[in-house]
């Protein structure tokens, strides 16, 4: 039989899980976060005494960080000493949380709608330090697949999500509209809709009140006409391919002169917008997030959530480790 090593750590090797994990816990909120979700958190009356909040909440940040559902982040707790430390279970005498235990607390905080108010909280902390403005929003949406195969116990596929056409392509899923500050590029708001819904439609629910400037691509033109409009914003949305393609700003005279300033314009616009693709860059490429875990629009919106306050916090982190060293 193979000995235990007791716990000693032989190796001096950081790897790149163990780095990441040390930057996001010396930079998420954590004892904010918990006095949130406390108050609603089970008192443990009876049966076997709960988990800690905290405990509970880093397993649930591990599972958006590594893309693990409920049965395997209670395996990876299994396997993994080091998802077991980050999450104060590393004690050889503590006993581990179960796939339902895990699902209970992603319940409790769809109950009482705790993801939005996460994101906000973490947004209100980052303003405090100066890391978020709030003079300027650039507006954007993404594409999030969803499974499209029958082979279920429902036989069917969601029926919350829906197609929609990308260029040539077509997509099955959802779309993650979200509002983000121009100076920063971290998101402020988020809303989850159905993949057919025109991003035109969230623009404005989208803004927080208090900007003055908003940018997006053609898909927002219009905006600013629309009957949840709201006065005092200046609307800077690209101008559509189509009419691009028709500018030429190498022929000469007058034309040729308003082709190059428009052509000037359209470029200035999209180098505001480009902050924008860094916290989708975040959620798709560094947290995996390329597909819905769950079945509707509010779970999947709920997670979002979680994710983009969690992108900001990367996003952000090497001002806050600088701050705190």
């Amino acid at each position: 039989m193979k000995q235990t090593s007791l716990g000693l750590e032989l190796t001096t090797k950081k790897t790149r899980k163990r780095v990441f994990l040390d930057e996001m816990d010396r930079v998420v909120p954590w004892a904010e976060l918990v006095d949130l979700i406390q108050p609603y958190a089970p008192e443990g009356k009876r049966g076997r005494p709960p988990f800690a909040v905290q405990t509970l909440l880093r397993i649930h940040f591990m599972q958006q960080w590594f893309g693990l559902s409920d049965p395997a982040m209670e395996e990876a707790l299994h396997d993994t000493p080091l998802l077991r430390e980050f999450a104060g279970l590393d004690d050889w005498q503590s006993r581990l949380p179960d796939e339902s235990t895990i699902l209970r607390f992603r319940h409790l905080l769809e109950k009482h709608k705790l993801a939005a108010q996460m994101l906000k909280l973490v947004n209100d902390l980052l303003e405090q330090r100066g890391l978020l403005l709030r003079q300027g929003s650039i507006v954007d949406a993404t594409l999030i697949a969803a499974p499209s195969s029958t082979k279920n116990q429902d036989k069917a596929r969601d029926p919350e999500m829906h197609q929609s056409k990308k260029g040539q392509q077509w997509y099955f899923g959802m779309k993650a509209h979200i509002g983000v500050d121009a100076a920063s590029g971290l998101v402020h708001t988020v809303s989850g809709t159905a993949g057919n819904t025109g991003d035109v439609t969230q623009a404005n629910r989208l803004l927080h009140g208090q900007e003055k400037e908003v940018w997006g691509d053609a898909g927002y033109q219009g905006a600013d006409k629309r009957a949840d409009a709201k006065a005092g914003v200046q609307w800077h949305i690209a101008m559509r391919k189509g009419r691009r393609k028709q500018l030429d700003p190498n022929q000469a005279g007058l034309q040729g002169q308003r082709d190059r300033l428009t052509e000037q314009i359209e470029q200035a616009k999209a180098s505001v917008r480009a902050k924008v693709e860094h916290v989708f860059r975040v959620i798709k490429c560094q947290f995996g997030h390329t597909k819905v875990r769950y079945r509707g629009l509010k779970k999947n919106t709920a997670q979002l959530h979680t994710l983009f306050a969690l992108g900001n916090l990367w996003l952000v982190r090497g001002k806050l480790l600088g701050a705190a060293a």
